[in-house]
């Protein structure tokens, strides 16, 4: 296109378009479009008009052309557009919806954007945006299983009772141990993460042995006692109930909430419990490990420094726990529990147990 066109306006018209000009008034684009006609008039070439106005010399051309073919007028007004695609109708919608709550076709175990898109006719943007509306993600999964614990509602009021509502001068535990921990090493040194790229790691490992964690969390101020072993007999729970037993004070009596392995419910740990009547195991229902506290710090221990660790051997791995441990009764904070007794079985009625 030529770099310069010649625009021809005539005295009304230059009167108009200086008039809107000057109009403080006016809406700055119908300024911008007769700025450029007044300077077109003046035989400036495109490019020092587009730099004056502060817009590209395409523009500058569009509007040069709008005014020779509608005068003032085309340049107070924009032309109408095609319309864009309909919306998508409500009972497709629903239709999407309901489809998704159903399983898919052929061998897949969930929906997939791109599979409910072709199902549907529609684009993967609109699955996706429907699926956003109604708070539907396919592509996640929950675990979840329900206690059959015949004294489940006992069992889980005395526990929640411990957490909410202590007896006073006793020391509540939270006792459990997290079995073959992985001393595994990576095949090459990953590279660490840097603005673009995230932090990488080699898909392979060396393993160099296993652990076993026995940890105690105090669940009044949070503090964790803990202790490494090779396996996780009766024989080291008893090791572990006693080093639990001098670190806590002597004349205040022990409340320890435990799950149902058998190791904790061994006739020698129940003798051990005899020779010390200041101690009383509360047991957690089958399947509601969810009640035990310290399974909330094996979480954070396991994301924080056990899952991207790199050990060269059970020694290294041992004290990188033992670090951790020291690190985290530093600052300790108290366990909170907040859902009650009472919330808890309301919830899960929600979800009624199949038959078997």
């Amino acid at each position: 296109m030529a770099q310069s066109v010649c625009v021809i306006v005539s005295a009304v018209d230059r009167e108009r378009l200086e008039a809107i000009v000057a109009d403080r008034n006016q809406r700055q684009k119908y300024v911008e479009r007769a700025r450029i006609v007044l300077a077109s008039a003046d035989r400036g070439p495109a490019q020092r008009i587009a730099q004056g106005i502060g817009l590209s010399r395409p523009t500058v051309w569009r509007w040069q052309q709008r005014f020779a073919e509608a005068g003032v007028e085309g340049l107070l007004r924009d032309k109408t557009r095609k319309p864009g695609k309909a919306p998508i109708a409500a009972d497709k919608a629903a239709q999407l919806v309901a489809l998704t709550c159903t399983e898919p076709p052929h061998q897949a175990t969930h929906w997939t954007g791109r599979a409910m898109a072709k199902a549907m006719g529609l684009s993967v943007g609109s699955v996706q945006r429907i699926w956003r509306a109604h708070k539907l993600q396919p592509h996640r999964l929950r675990t979840f299983k329900r206690s059959r614990d015949p004294r489940f509602k006992a069992k889980l009021t005395d526990i929640v009772g411990l957490y909410l509502n202590p007896p006073a001068h006793a020391v509540v535990l939270s006792l459990d141990e997290k079995s073959q921990i992985q001393a595994l090493d990576r095949t090459q040194p990953g590279l660490p993460i840097k603005p673009g790229r995230c932090q990488t790691m080699t898909h392979d490992y060396k393993r160099h042995g296993t652990t076993t964690l026995f940890a105690a969390l105090s669940v009044l101020d949070g503090t964790v006692i803990g202790r490494c072993m090779q396996r996780h007999r009766h024989l080291e729970f008893i090791r572990f109930l006693n080093a639990v037993e001098r670190e806590v004070p002597a004349e205040k009596p022990v409340h320890a909430v435990l799950d149902n392995y058998a190791t904790h419910k061994h006739p020698k740990v129940l003798a051990w419990l005899s020779r010390h009547p200041r101690w009383t195991f509360h047991f957690t229902p089958t399947s509601a490990s969810w009640l035990n506290a310290v399974e909330n710090f094996f979480s954070k221990m396991t994301r924080q420094r056990i899952r991207r660790g790199v050990f060269r051997s059970i020694a290294d791995l041992q004290a990188a726990i033992k670090a951790y441990l020291a690190e985290h009764n530093a600052s300790p904070k108290p366990f909170v529990w907040t859902k009650s007794a009472k919330a808890i079985p309301a919830k899960l009625d929600r979800c009624p147990v199949p038959d078997v």
